[in-house]
């Protein structure tokens, strides 16, 4: 039986800091597509999705981070431009500052209620999944 063609596998982080209730960390991504997304990326051959959303919060970031809850896993096929791919997306805490690094050209805290934040990828769809999860769905 041949090898099944499958959507690419992503595990993408929404941070809540201790420091900053009722924001969230989002980075600005250094390459296409451009805008504000969720720490994250591409789950490795060998690793844990779990394990790779803590990898990618770090290097993104520079937090070592607490996976808290599975919020959802988000495998619309034309979520990301460059092509299927199907993410999971976990809550998670950090008590650290954050540092842009790697694939983040910088970070920044906001409110994820702000409708005014250019986001990449179905990235609104998951800010406003996260503020039903959190209870925080009145308007700023």
């Amino acid at each position: 039986m041949p090898r099944p063609v499958t959507p690419l596998l992503a595990a993408d982080c929404v941070i809540e800091l201790e420091a900053h209730p009722g924001r969230v960390l989002l980075i600005e991504r250094a390459n296409s597509p451009f805008g504000l997304a969720l720490p994250g990326g591409f789950v490795d051959v060998g690793e844990s999705v779990e394990d790779a959303a803590r990898r990618e919060a770090l290097e993104e970031t520079s937090l070592t981070v607490t996976l808290v809850a599975l919020l959802g896993i988000y495998s619309e096929p034309t979520r990301d431009p460059r092509g299927h791919t199907a993410s999971v997306v976990y809550v998670a805490r950090s008590s650290g500052e954050p540092v842009a690094a790697d694939d983040a050209a910088a970070v920044r805290l906001v409110d994820p209620r702000d409708r005014s934040l250019a986001l990449a990828f179905d990235h609104r769809r998951i800010l406003d999944d996260y503020l039903a999860w959190s209870g925080q769905c009145h308007a700023p």
